[in-house]
């Protein structure tokens, strides 16, 4: 009797594995065709992804020979700037120190000096007329006081 309990054992023993062994082989199975499609949908996605690398590197480049060339130009532009400054500054300093000096020569030989107005200046303010304040004549306001 004992020999049928453990023949009984294994062919229970047995049969579990098999059903364990058929469950892996389904699993196995299942992810080999999930690798599968992952590598169908990986490999045009790297080579899109390196074709985009490829043309922001040539771009990049592109950006760097623009700004090496504008560098350029700024630098000489201010060595002009500083030549042109060096050159023309002083002597045209002058001349317009000059021509300035000649103009308020003449414009004092011949411009006339303005006559006072005779009326008194009044001031505005919001609708009301206000008298401008009062003339000082022989270093006595208009009230007879000295100041």
């Amino acid at each position: 009797m004992a020999g049928i309990l453990v023949a009984v054992f294994w062919a229970i023993l047995v049969s579990f594995l098999a059903v364990v062994l058929v469950r892996l082989a389904q699993t196995l199975r299942a992810t080999t065709a999930l690798v599968a499609d992952v590598t169908e949908q990986a490999v045009p996605l790297l080579a899109d992804a390196s074709a985009t690398l490829r043309s922001a590197q040539t771009q990049l480049d592109k950006v760097d020979a623009i700004a090496s060339d504008v560098q350029e130009v700024t630098s000489n532009a201010s060595a002009l700037s500083t030549t042109v400054a060096s050159t023309f500054g002083g002597p045209l300093v002058k001349v317009a120190a000059f021509g300035y000096g000649v103009r308020q020569a003449l414009g004092r030989r011949t411009a006339p000096e303005p006559e006072p107005d005779p009326r008194p200046r009044r001031t505005v303010i919001v609708g009301r007329t206000v008298p401008s304040a009062r003339r000082k004549r022989n270093g006595r306001s208009s009230r007879g006081q000295k100041d």
